[in-house]
């Protein structure tokens, strides 16, 4: 499908901008990636997003959309075919379920703060296994949008684990793991999804560096 003049400002190693990626491949969208240097980033990104200044951003015939999430549902609306968005407003609520920050606590926070952020954690993962009771995917039998959203469990939260070399994503949440299996083995999803080696090597000196400045 034509893309109609649509770029893509994003990171390599960013699961927000990998979030766009997808659902552009799944809509059958045509698109120009243009990978940023984020400590000198490109005067085109400062111009389409001059407040934020981050990826990604999507920009289609000359109008910038910032936000993943935001530009999911403009993807969406904008390329009818195979659509992503769940049409039950529960279902739309669970793409804001808000792991990241407490996984990110849990494995980099002081010793109270990261007990606080597991406890969280994980009750936040007990309500994603609910969902996904009898499912493949969130979206049912196919990915939809909280699959999508949820890329960051899926693939970063196991990188993020192995670079902290602490585990609060374990086993036990036996109905996750098992998505997460079909997820990061579906064919357009394993042609997006950044190298584990060097997305390894860049958490890890991600996290020293906010230990040390902890």
């Amino acid at each position: 499908m034509a893309g109609e003049g649509v770029k893509l400002h994003g990171f390599w190693v960013s699961p927000y901008s990998r979030r766009v990626e997808l659902a552009l491949k799944i809509k059958g969208v045509e698109y120009e990636y243009i990978e940023e240097d984020l400590p000198n980033k490109s005067p085109e990104l400062l111009q389409y997003n001059p407040i934020y200044k981050k990826v990604p951003v999507l920009v289609h015939n000359g109008k910038a959309i910032v936000e993943s999430q935001v530009i999911l549902e403009y993807i969406d609306e904008t390329w009818k075919e195979n659509p992503i968005m769940p049409q039950d407003p529960y279902e739309r609520a669970m793409a804001d379920f808000g792991c990241v920050p407490s996984f990110r606590k849990a494995l980099l926070g002081g010793e109270t703060e990261e007990k606080k952020a597991l406890e969280e954690t994980r009750e936040n993962l007990k309500i994603l296994e609910k969902v996904l009771e009898g499912k493949n995917f969130f979206g049912g039998e196919r990915i939809g949008f909280v699959d999508i959203v949820a890329n960051v469990i899926a693939y970063w939260v196991f990188l993020f684990q192995e670079a902290a070399e602490k585990e609060v994503l374990t086993e036990e949440f036996l109905l996750l793991y098992n998505w997460k299996d079909k997820y990061v083995n579906h064919n357009i999803i394993k042609e997006i999804l950044p190298p584990k080696d060097k997305s390894l090597a860049f958490y890890r000196a991600h996290f020293t560096r906010a230990k040390a400045s902890s």
